[in-house]
């Protein structure tokens, strides 16, 4: 078995406006004195580092893990989600969406469907030259809409939408895999992977890309009253990346999943802070153990009522407690016998 890695944590929440908050350097130091060992970079993050670059130059990717080996840390992963967002986009979310994009690209689909999927590509060369082999993001959506199937959905909508879904991640997954990159989809609402029968549509889509993967984050689930433990058991060979962020789900007369357009503190499902939800880490850290799953634990703070400051410094020293050692020994060896005549064991002779 393995041994999960950890504590690591992602960036993307935890950037501000004053240097200490969206620089690589300062950050690195910030996060290494908390007690974590890795770092999960937002590809999309300028301030912290250029993304074309990072896929041009293998020095300039060593220079970044430089830097962050000068804070005792590793660069582990990267995540793309806004870049993935934007590789499929419904035009009822055009307006919405234009904000991940350049400006030059807003209010002109097909041009930021191309930026986003030569972000994609970039974020795949990049990870090479960092040396890591996953990539997190999401997959964007084109059938979300319809999630609820009112209006009646017609029928070979769902195909045509995966269809076209898989055809615009083709181009991107097998330059992954010249890269020998993994690109791991987080599953998620909003996204048409939120779910397993989503994502089993979508690798059957791709013509089960060997590429295709998961990012495990089970606080999505949780608000999708989704069972997320037996998720591992089903997806366990496909989850090459994990997100230790929680939830809660504590739907009233007034409100459940679907949380009435309200506030995130005031819906029946919303994200907290590691350790304040209802997730079962202990239950998720044996399964992924027990499955030899090779993946970084790496904190994803989102938190509707704790500040990220307090998030941040009891992330790492709650995943310290969740990580399994795993053993080589069987327990019981001490009453191993060295009788070897099996058919005398079974009264056979």
């Amino acid at each position: 078995m393995k041994t999960i890695k950890g504590p690591a944590v992602y960036l993307a929440q935890f950037m501000g406006t004053n240097p200490e908050k969206n620089q690589l350097d300062p950050m690195c130091k910030y996060f290494s004195e908390l007690g974590y060992k890795g770092i999960q970079l937002p590809a999309w993050e300028n301030r912290l580092f250029d993304l074309k670059l990072a896929a041009e130059s293998k020095n300039y990717c060593d220079e970044l893990k430089g830097i962050a080996a000068q804070s005792n840390l590793e660069i582990v992963e990267m995540a793309s989600h806004l870049q993935g967002q934007l590789v499929a986009v419904h035009p009822a979310y055009d307006q919405l969406f234009d904000g991940f994009a350049p400006v030059d690209c807003r209010n002109n689909p097909k041009k930021r469907t191309e930026w986003a999927i030569q972000q994609m590509k970039y974020c795949a060369e990049a990870s090479k030259n960092l040396g890591i082999n996953v990539h997190g993001t999401f997959s964007g959506a084109l059938l979300w809409h319809t999630a609820h199937p009112w209006p009646q959905t017609p029928n070979g909508l769902v195909e045509l939408g995966f269809k076209e879904l898989a055809k615009r991640w083709l181009p991107i997954l097998n330059h992954f895999d010249k890269m020998g990159v993994d690109v791991c989809y987080e599953i998620h609402p909003g996204e048409d992977l939120h779910d397993g029968i989503t994502f089993e549509r979508f690798l059957e889509a791709t013509g089960n890309h060997k590429r295709v993967h998961i990012l495990y984050d089970p606080s999505h689930f949780v608000l999708q009253q989704l069972n997320y433990l037996d998720y591992i058991d089903i997806y366990k060979e496909h989850i090459k990346m994990f997100h230790v962020k929680d939830a809660e789900f504590n739907p009233t007369g007034k409100s459940g999943t679907f949380g009435g357009y309200q506030k995130w503190i005031d819906r029946a499902g919303r994200y907290r802070s590691p350790g304040d939800g209802q997730v079962d880490f202990k239950q998720i850290f044996s399964k992924l153990t027990q499955y030899n799953c090779d993946v970084w634990a790496v904190m994803e703070w989102e938190c509707c009522i704790k500040s990220p400051e307090q998030g941040a410094q009891e992330g790492a020293p709650f995943i310290e407690k969740l990580m399994i050692e795993s053993t080589a020994k069987s327990f019981d060896d001490f009453a191993g016998s060295n009788q070897n005549d099996l058919k005398t064991l079974l009264g056979l002779s």
